[in-house]
């Protein structure tokens, strides 16, 4: 439960200061506003900047269309393509551990898995999996599933368990369609609402760069890329990391030099590691990898030799073997 209630108060602390928050603070502001001063103002300068919100919240309405409801199909979609076309991997459970709270209705257990890639190279990746037939016992340390990995890994998901099934849950479809409905008619009100109550006769005069029909809508824009910025640090996912994963081959590295690059995170320094090392078609490389060090992995760079992936069809792009096994 725990879980699901730290991101849920941060999301709604977002939303306070995305939606709400701008608008309290432009009609506290413009409580007390000279109509007189509407005349004065570009009506076409006015025009652009309502062109310029519209444009805008179609972006939002069409993205959460998208996210809400069109991701529900696509994902059907992409799992059946999947099946059909993926490659068959049986994997080990190296390790299970049970992320779920004692009320839950299913267990929902972390996996390590160990699998080979669409290069045949072993990787191991960490996964969570809802257990809904609880008697099988299907997800315990030591035992093994079929897996179908997807061709292409910079579609998600990069993998389905071989027995899995696609199905729509028609209520929750519905739920998502009435609120994508009440958003979309929320937003047209205000609309009208805004023009209804601040023309005084002027037309769009009153619009402004600080008017909550732009303010808002900038700022969900702002926050769908600050976030996706946000999870992508924290879990080390982006989609070169994921292609060299399940695509990347496997080998030792030389280590020629470390060398702090000047910049630190949290009082830990980045280090950029000087690497070289052979590709499958016995060609020398010599690349450099940027790592954030921390206290726990300093011995890392006394070694003489790192493991990395790095992708066949272009082995410049390399990644440490040990961040892509601690991501998600």
């Amino acid at each position: 439960m725990k879980k699901y209630l730290f991101p849920g108060f941060w999301l709604l602390y977002m939303l306070f200061f995305a939606i709400p928050f701008p608008i309290m603070i432009y009609y506290a502001v413009n409580s007390e506003f000279d109509i007189a001063e509407l005349k004065d103002k570009n009506p076409w300068l006015a025009l652009s900047l309502v062109a310029l919100s519209i444009i805008l919240w179609l972006i939002v309405i069409i993205r959460f269309f998208q996210k809400w409801i069109l991701h529900v199909f696509l994902e059907r979609r992409n799992l059946e393509d999947i099946k059909r076309n993926g490659l068959i991997r049986e994997a080990k459970i190296v390790s299970a551990v049970k992320i779920s709270g004692s009320k839950a209705r299913h267990n929902t257990y972390e996996l390590e898995l160990l699998f080979k890639n669409l290069a045949d190279t072993e990787i191991i990746h960490k996964t969570e999996i809802t257990d809904i037939k609880p008697h099988e016992r299907r997800f315990e340390t030591g035992k093994r599933l079929n897996l179908i990995l997807n061709r292409e890994p910079k579609k998600l998901p990069v993998f389905v368990l071989a027995n899995s099934t696609a199905e729509i849950n028609g209520i929750s479809l519905i739920l998502r369609v009435f609120g994508w409905l009440f958003v979309a008619a929320l937003v047209t009100g205000y609309y009208f609402y805004s023009y209804q109550d601040e023309s005084h006769g002027m037309g769009w005069r009153f619009m402004s760069f600080g008017h909550p029909l732009l303010v808002c809508a900038l700022v969900l824009i702002f926050y769908r890329y600050l976030l996706k910025f946000i999870l992508s640090k924290l879990t080390g996912r982006n989609e070169d990391s994921v292609l060299i994963k399940f695509k990347g081959i496997k080998t030792w590295a030389k280590l020629i030099s470390v060398n702090q690059t000047g910049t630190y995170i949290n009082e830990q320094p980045m280090m950029r590691f000087e690497l070289e090392y052979t590709d499958n078609k016995h060609q020398v490389h010599r690349n450099n990898l940027k790592k954030i060090v921390g206290l726990l992995e300093l011995d890392m760079t006394k070694k003489e030799q790192i493991e990395i992936f790095y992708l066949a069809e272009n082995p410049n792009q390399i990644a440490f073997a040990d961040d892509l096994n601690n991501m998600k």
